[in-house]
């Protein structure tokens, strides 16, 4: 009988905690990483919670709501954009030791910035197995020229965001296994349907995180129950082993898998924002999200 460990968070350096772990202690990897620049620099993170900018965008009040900081990827210099994809070549250098055989690890990035991740997390031998693309409605851009929004009041600088993507990679098998193979030796290698005649499709409908989520974490990042729940549900096919979050931030995909009765793993740097995920973390399981019309990861089109 599967015993269930309570779910443990660790308030550490990821690449430090990384390096210190057993070999083969994990079955599957989900995070919203940070992207290794500067936008979680404790002077940005400083500038963001005083309100002072920096790179995360503080948006003005609008009606009286104050919309939520987001990390402004366009200004990174070419520099800082090709230090991403180093940053994450080495994270999952570090990484891939930890996970057993064909263990799944999905990453939330964003357009301007994702090649830059699959290339790092590549380079360190991981399978690119695709992505999720998550349909969201509420991501910025389409502002018009700043300073000059009246003169150029049919202009845009940007695309207005309308999707994230989340990378899916995979801890190769060893040679000679099939995935049959893999599933018995260590429950991993393949995803874990939506139903058992419907597998988990690459496009979901997403919404916002809902207020009562907000105000249980404060986290600019913190990313919905309706998403997160079948999310950490895909990516241990048999409903057993430890999912790791090296990036903790709000605690979501902690409280995901505690919902579901799935062992996890949390590792977060910020004290904070640490503080925060703990305090967080069961009153976010206890939530019950909000139905969707489809269940998640299932088709938005019928087949003809």
């Amino acid at each position: 009988m599967h015993q269930r460990m309570a779910y443990t968070t660790h308030l550490a350096n990821s690449f430090e905690w990384l390096a210190a772990q057993p070999r083969n202690s994990f079955h599957a990897v989900i995070t919203d990483p940070p992207y290794g620049v500067v936008e979680f620099d404790a002077k940005e993170i400083e500038k963001m919670r005083s309100g002072t900018g920096g790179i995360w965008r503080i948006p003005m009040e609008i009606g009286g709501s104050k919309r939520r900081p987001q990390p402004r990827f366009t200004v990174l210099s070419s520099e800082q954009r090709s230090a991403v994809e180093t940053y994450f070549a080495d994270w999952a250098s570090l990484l891939m030791p930890v996970l057993v055989p064909g263990a799944h690890v999905l990453v939330a990035t964003n357009v301007l910035l994702s090649s830059r991740v699959q290339n790092g997390i590549e380079r360190a031998g991981f399978e690119y197995r695709g992505q999720i693309i998550r349909m969201y409605r509420g991501m910025r851009g389409g502002d018009r020229p700043k300073l000059a929004e009246e003169q150029y009041p049919d202009v845009a600088v940007s695309l207005r965001g309308g999707h994230e993507p989340w990378l899916l990679f995979r801890k190769p098998i060893e040679a000679g296994l099939r995935v049959s193979d893999n599933l018995a030796l260590w429950g991993t290698g393949g995803l874990r349907r939506v139903q058992r005649d419907v597998p988990f499709v690459d496009v979901i409908q997403s919404e916002r995180t809902p207020k009562v989520e907000r105000l249980i974490c404060d986290h600019p990042t913190i990313k919905p129950q309706s998403l997160m729940r079948p999310l950490t549900r895909l990516l241990l096919p048999l409903g057993t082993g430890t999912i790791l979050d090296p990036f903790m931030g709000s605690g979501s995909t902690i409280a995901a898998a505690e919902a579901q009765g799935l062992d996890a793993v949390g590792v977060e740097f910020d004290p904070i924002f640490f503080e925060m995920a703990n305090a967080g973390i069961p009153r976010l399981a206890r939530i019950k999200p909000r139905e969707p019309s489809r269940g998640a990861g299932a088709p938005l089109f019928e087949e003809v």
